[in-house]
């Protein structure tokens, strides 16, 4: 009969439970509870198949990177999705952007600011606020895109 080896690892021990606990202590601290919701839940994450619009931004100094793609009916927004590779911050503002910006006409969504996002999430960091700007600017971005594949929605014909 062949020895089997089976390991067993220990289980969390009182010292590192209580470290564990801390920390978390610490994140529901620092951020909002719709900071924590946006990033535990996040509402339209994912890559629009076919935009009408991409904006791309990053952050080199931090890393972050955002992929905003939207769709456009009637000068509105109609839909919105994000990719973000980033921190819990970058990826609630990404969400609080899309929810705020949805169903919006292409000015109103051009006027939405770092501001707006970050207030709409009972407020960020101010270590995090970047992330706030990049959703803005991100946004920004994908509309700019799109005005540019149709100049006709940037500058109408007189009637």
């Amino acid at each position: 009969m062949v020895n089997s080896v089976v390991r067993v690892r220990p289980a969390l021990g009182p010292p590192l439970k209580r470290v564990t606990e801390r920390r978390n202590t610490m994140v529901m601290d620092m951020y909002s509870k719709k900071v924590i919701d946006n990033f535990q839940n996040p509402r339209n994450a994912g890559e629009i198949v076919n935009p009408d619009g991409v904006g791309e931004v990053g952050n080199p100094q931090c890393g972050d990177m955002m992929r905003i793609t939207i769709k456009v009916e009637d000068g509105r927004l109609a839909d919105i999705k994000w990719k973000t590779l980033g921190c819990g911050a970058a990826i609630a503002t990404s969400s609080m952007m899309t929810q705020l910006a949805i169903g919006k006409s292409l000015d109103e969504a051009l006027a939405l600011t770092r501001d707006n996002i970050a207030t709409a999430l009972d407020g960020l960091p101010s270590a995090k606020m970047h992330c706030s700007n990049l959703a803005s600017d991100a946004l920004k971005v994908a509309i700019k895109n799109y005005l540019e594949k149709h100049p006709e929605v940037a500058n109408p014909k007189p009637e």
